[in-house]
């Protein structure tokens, strides 16, 4: 018998993948693989993991203050997490290209209102394509793949080292650890027994480029985290129960990393005929963009019978 907080997470990550899509078709383009193969993860983070600070109401997203200077300090988009309490989460997001899907997780969290959405990747606005500092939800730029888990790592260090009670909770994608400067930090960060980093990684095996082991294979990926000192769980990333399970464990001496195996197509069969080439879905054609107006119609349709 599932508990009514399963059926909520489950929902909420239904809510993400319907959100990402009409926003696809709405703009005639947009990152939905990613939502079909994370909405789970991102639906367990916000809905049951992460410490966040409480809100009165979700959170209309801002302009663009302008580039920080003396001055004009940085505002990121902390306050949408745990807006530095020292007894709340970071959020990392490290692949910036997973926006949209953070949005929408927001969105169905209650801490983002809808009507953001309406600035998205909009001139002077914060809800950016792919997110930056300033974008809800977001806390540092990641920029290149690969540069949010230094990042991650130096905040941790740093909450370590304070004897905050936060961690530093981080989203991942899989192709991004095929660069040298993740494994570096994955390095450091288990050489200072980094104990308060916890890694969600989305192993849905594409990139850009098509199949991920066809540009460079990373398997046995959990072998090779647990030979750089890692803590290192290998699930299936659509079970919301061992999402949770791994997520509230006690911290460890060193970084955990839970990969998670997952389907870009997962509750989208309209997306397969892509294959191998699920990265950014743009139509090619009306009759293309109807197909998908009508694979959202029947979504919603069995959402509401």
């Amino acid at each position: 018998m599932s508990h009514h907080w399963e059926n909520r997470i489950k929902k909420m990550a239904e809510g993400i993948r319907r959100r990402v899509l009409a926003h696809t078709i709405a703009r005639n383009g947009g990152y939905l693989s990613q939502a079909c193969s994370s909405a789970e993860i991102f639906a367990t983070l916000y809905g049951k993991i992460l410490k966040l600070v409480p809100l009165d109401k979700p959170i209309v997203p801002g302009q663009f203050q302008g580039t920080p200077k003396p001055g004009l300090p940085a505002v990121t988009g902390s306050n949408y997490n745990g807006n530095g309490r020292w007894d709340c989460d970071n959020f990392i997001l490290s692949p910036a290209q997973y926006a949209l899907v953070l949005y929408a997780a927001l969105i169905e969290a209650g801490r983002m209102d809808e009507s953001g959405m309406d600035h998205y990747d909009r001139d002077g606005g914060t809800v950016e394509m792919i997110g930056a500092e300033h974008s809800p939800g977001m806390e540092v730029t990641t920029g290149s793949l690969g540069q949010g888990i230094s990042q991650a790592a130096g905040i941790a260090w740093t909450r370590k080292i304070a004897g905050e009670a936060g961690r530093v909770v981080m989203f991942m994608s899989d192709g991004e650890c095929q660069s040298g400067e993740f494994w570096e930090a994955v390095q450091a960060a288990s050489f200072h027994r980094l104990g308060n980093m916890l890694i969600y990684v989305d192993v849905n095996g594409y990139q850009c480029d098509g199949i991920m082991s066809n540009v460079m294979k990373l398997e046995p990926f959990h072998k090779r985290l647990k030979s750089f000192g890692a803590r290192v769980y290998r699930i299936d990333g659509h079970d919301i129960e061992k999402l949770v399970k791994l997520g509230k464990q006690p911290n460890a001496e060193e970084p955990t990393f839970i990969l998670c195996d997952t389907d870009p197509c997962r509750g989208m069969d309209i997306l397969k005929h892509r294959y191998p080439k699920f990265h950014y879905v743009r139509f090619t054609d009306q009759n293309e963009k109807a197909e998908y107006q009508q694979f959202y119609r029947k979504l919603n349709k069995l959402v509401n019978s």
